[in-house]
């Protein structure tokens, strides 16, 4: 075995690559108690820990769906004491794919398995997410074009999407990007703040008939629908993933 130390990690269960990265550049991750660096590879045998604590292999792959409720963190840093891992108190280190502001809620994902996280991530994937809405103010025809058809926003142009008005000031919105704080900033591009947010669809699987706060698992149908769409997707999480 011969392993970056991001992958060995989020192999682990413990947490995703890029959350991985996070730990090393903060200097909380040791390999045979010496202070890791980005980079760095992990040979058989090798003693990897974060924040003091030994990183073990994961035994049997588990994934969850969680209707995130507001003022819950997508982080697994156990510091920050909104933490999504705290919240669920699953028996065993799970880890969100992707994330939501802790002011938004809805449907996300949590598992010990990094491979799938690192396929459902990659932005090039194109995999869906749906969101309902609302704003600060009315909205009329040529916001919902406007949205639809790419807006500019710091640092680059979004991707032409699905949006349909629902109410004076709510609309439904289907993303394949998943750039950070997405549907805020192109709000926030066209003069619009957003009050509520909820994403009530990722892929395949539904929000719906879960209460907020409450998880559960993946059925048996819902694994293998998915696997079967990821089965030609790249692991590499090159890009920002499945954001909002």
């Amino acid at each position: 075995m011969d392993i970056s130390l991001n992958k060995y990690i989020s192999d682990s269960g413990f947490c995703s690559r890029r959350e991985a990265d996070r730990y090393i550049e903060e200097c909380r991750v040791t390999i045979n108690d010496k202070d890791a660096q980005k980079g760095n590879r992990v040979s058989e045998g090798d003693i990897v820990k974060i924040d003091g604590e030994s990183i073990k292999k994961k035994k049997t792959a588990v994934y969850l769906l969680l209707n995130k409720p507001k003022g819950v963190t997508c982080t697994t840093d156990l510091k920050d004491k909104t933490n999504i891992v705290d919240f669920v108190n699953y028996k065993t280190r799970i880890f969100p794919i992707g994330r939501l502001d802790k002011l938004s809620e809805g449907l996300i994902f949590l598992t010990n398995d990094g491979d799938i996280v690192n396929k459902i991530l990659r932005a090039g994937n194109g995999h869906e997410k749906e969101y309902i809405v609302s704003v600060d103010k009315p909205i009329n025809t040529e916001f919902i074009n406007k949205m639809r058809n790419g807006v500019k926003i710091p640092g680059a142009i979004t991707q032409k999407c699905f949006v349909k008005q629902e109410g004076d000031n709510r609309f439904r919105i289907v993303l394949t990007q998943g750039l950070n704080r997405q549907i805020r900033r192109m709000c926030e591009a066209l003069g619009f703040r957003v009050t509520s947010l909820k994403r009530i669809r990722i892929m395949n699987i539904s929000v719906s008939g879960l209460q907020p706060g409450k998880w559960r698992y993946f059925t048996p149908q819902e694994i293998n629908a998915i696997n079967e769409m990821l089965q030609f997707s790249s692991k590499t999480d090159d890009g920002e993933g499945m954001g909002e």
